[in-house]
């Protein structure tokens, strides 16, 4: 398979090339450094992000003026560093959601899938100067721009690969593209911990920027595997705008079952994780060392992380082929029943670790790729603006709720915060069961031609149930 598909062929003949998708295609190759270099990119940053929501110097973090005006109201400020830096970066995706929406409506997929990365690219540049030139509440800004960044970075590169792979070719390949983003926040950390001491932190702001540009590349490279893929199916080419309404994507999440079924899934699985992960810090830091601190979540990550890739490489294609998307959906529900329930009477360290990690490198392995799946499935309005605003505003608005919600809860002690985690897992599994059954109901992505009329909000994507 060359490394652009060839134009002129009949549309079976791209059915066919895109069915035999392996590990020796361009496509996947691509992807697969595309995936790589995002995560590298994101990965270098968040740990300079993780320093300032720790930071103890609330000056390096806030504005003056932010600071001045909690000081006034008798409030610290810095007790609440998170849950402040949290619901920033809730409102920025609020008020983002239309420009991202009037971005993909009104221009082509070949050029907002750039501008996106070229925006990200400039941000980086700001930070570089607000770094080297120490201007106040950097930290804030820097922390909320890399979560904004994480997100819509992300959901865009999958929305993009639901445009280059049908369903089939999805289930053959996205374990290996996920294990090319796997090493990528392996080589992040690994690149900051080596550079941060000799180049500093604004310089490590334009390596991640190299990273980024590698991105555009590989997404204009990308881009004759799309076309060949509409082509392929009939489908309404991305190479033209998309139109609609800016906020098409929130209406298509209230309208559809199935979207609302995985906004609900992702509002829930946000919340597990997000309560773990503030309870897991809450113990660390009150029956640990810090020292003992800093290598258990050292060696937290690297068996997250190989953990995943292991999953990654020899399961996830198999049991996508062989089962769908269903096992891939339950395990992971299962293990975070079974690990809060364990956890609400026992709350140990050594206990949350190996529930950390079982239950964040199956979401990773498993779960991911079996959600990202379903959008090959759904049309472009779908794709592209719904999932936005799961993947964004629901994502930001489960970790809004539940980094409060553990602040309420955390005073009644850990067990309590587990208790309660129990019935946000519930909730997770209802939901999943919920995406099981009404994706049961979309067509299997062999040929089922677009609508070619896109110019209003369609309703219900063609062929759901």
């Amino acid at each position: 398979m060359s490394d652009s598909a060839p134009t002129g062929s009949r549309p079976g003949d791209f059915r066919q090339t895109l069915a035999s998708l392996g590990v020796d295609s361009p496509a996947l190759w691509w992807s697969l450094l595309y995936f790589f270099c995002l995560l590298t990119g994101y990965y270098v940053l968040r740990p300079v992000r993780d320093a300032m929501g720790a930071s103890a110097d609330v000056a390096a973090v806030f504005p003056q003026s932010a600071i001045a005006w909690t000081q006034a109201r008798g409030i610290a400020l810095g007790e609440f560093t998170l849950q402040a830096l949290f619901t920033g970066t809730f409102i920025c995706m609020v008020l983002l959601q239309p420009a991202y929406g009037a971005l993909v409506s009104r221009f082509p997929r070949r050029v907002f899938l750039p501008l996106v990365y070229l925006a990200f690219i400039a941000c980086l540049g700001f930070f570089y100067w607000a770094f080297t030139s120490a201007l106040p509440g950097r930290g804030a800004a820097f922390f909320i721009w890399v979560a904004v960044f994480n997100l819509f970075a992300v959901t865009v590169f999958w929305s993009y690969m639901a445009d280059v792979f049908d369903n089939e070719g999805a289930k053959k390949v996205y374990g290996y593209i996920g294990a090319g983003g796997t090493i990528g926040a392996l080589t992040g950390p690994t690149i900051t911990g080596l550079l941060v001491e000799r180049i500093g932190v604004a310089n490590l702001l334009l390596v991640s920027a190299g990273f980024l540009l590698v991105c555009v590349l590989c997404i204009l490279k990308l881009r004759p595997f799309a076309v060949a893929r509409e082509q392929a199916h009939r489908e309404r080419s991305g190479e033209e705008a998309m139109g609609g309404s800016v906020l098409a994507g929130l209406r298509l999440v209230w309208k559809d079952p199935l979207l609302r079924a995985l906004a609900m899934l992702m509002f829930f699985a946000v919340g597990v994780g997000t309560l773990l992960y503030n309870e897991q810090a809450a113990i660390a830091r009150r029956l640990l060392d810090d020292s003992t601190r800093t290598a258990y979540y050292a060696n937290l990550d690297l068996a997250i992380n190989l953990l995943t890739i292991v999953v990654q490489v020899f399961l996830t294609r198999w049991l996508l082929r062989r089962y769908g998307i269903a096992p891939l959906l339950l395990v992971p529900a299962g293990l975070i029943l079974l690990g809060f329930s364990i956890l609400a009477a026992s709350p140990l360290p050594a206990l949350i670790w190996v529930v950390q990690v079982m239950t964040r490198s199956c979401e990773f392995s498993l779960a991911k790729p079996a959600r990202e799946t379903i959008y090959t499935r759904v049309d472009r309005e779908a794709r592209y603006k719904a999932k936005a605003v799961i993947d964004t505003m629901v994502y930001r608005g489960g970790d809004l709720s539940f980094v409060w919600l553990h602040k309420l809860l955390s005073g009644f002690g850990s067990n309590i915060v587990f208790l309660a985690g129990i019935g946000v897992a519930a909730g997770m599994a209802g939901s999943i069961w919920r995406v099981i059954r009404a994706q049961r109901g979309l067509p299997d992505g062999s040929a089922q031609p677009e609508p070619a009329a896109t110019a209003t909000e369609s309703a219900v994507p063609s062929g759901r149930g």
